[in-house]
């Protein structure tokens, strides 16, 4: 396994097992929006490496093991960890700006950061065709991309269940903007691509800016 990759899966994975037995460490360090507001910054990192149990856990860390190396074989390792955190710090900014009237808005997980290399891996490779677990035939990854971000409005707006629908949305678009800020040449050669990718976010935000969302 690259080393940085295996770095990153090793540590979520500790941190994570420490907070299943350890309430008091994984309330300390969870995304909390009012902790948050009043100071506690750190958690906006910290959250990525808790996870809410073991399947939690897996499921992160098993996508992120499929599609980082896409990134790194493309980029470097340091721009991996660049695309990796900077999703992350995306996806919370845009779940704080959406729930900061619910300071008891709680959350956990690196599904932000790992979205933000998925999306970057779909930017990089638009010919890769994603298989899903319950869906036993292969799916191109820019329709997978499309239609999860739809999705992710879709559970922004109804916002009745436990998923964190706007960490992982802007995650996606951290590993967007980014991978388009390093190789800018991908929206000459995949127009449509970014185009077609670049759809739910304008919708979100015009959902969001006519107070619709």
């Amino acid at each position: 396994m690259i080393p940085i990759l295996l770095v990153v899966i090793l540590i979520t994975a500790l941190v994570s097992f420490k907070g299943f037995n350890d309430p008091s460490f994984f309330s300390k360090y969870e995304f909390h929006i009012g902790r948050i507001q009043n100071g506690e910054k750190y958690r906006m990192i910290t959250s990525a490496f808790l996870h809410a149990d073991l399947g939690h856990l897996f499921f992160n860390m098993f996508t992120l093991y499929m599609f980082a190396p896409i990134v790194i074989a493309y980029y470097s390792s340091f721009y991996f960890i660049v695309i990796y955190f900077g999703s992350l710090i995306v996806g919370n900014i845009l779940t704080l700006s959406f729930y900061k009237n619910n300071p008891y808005y709680r959350a956990i997980g690196a599904s932000g950061a790992v979205m933000g290399v998925l999306y970057a891996s779909i930017l990089l490779n638009p010919g890769m065709n994603l298989y899903l677990f319950f869906i036993p035939i292969p799916i191109p990854a820019y329709i997978f991309g499309i239609g999860y971000l739809s999705y992710s409005i879709y559970g922004m707006k109804k916002n009745n269940d436990n998923i964190g629908h706007a960490a992982h949305f802007g995650g996606a678009i951290g590993g967007f903007v980014l991978t388009l800020v390093k190789s800018p040449e991908i929206i000459s050669t995949e127009p449509l691509l970014v185009g077609l990718l670049l759809i739910p976010i304008i919708v979100l935000f015009v959902l969001i800016k006519t107070n619709k969302l």
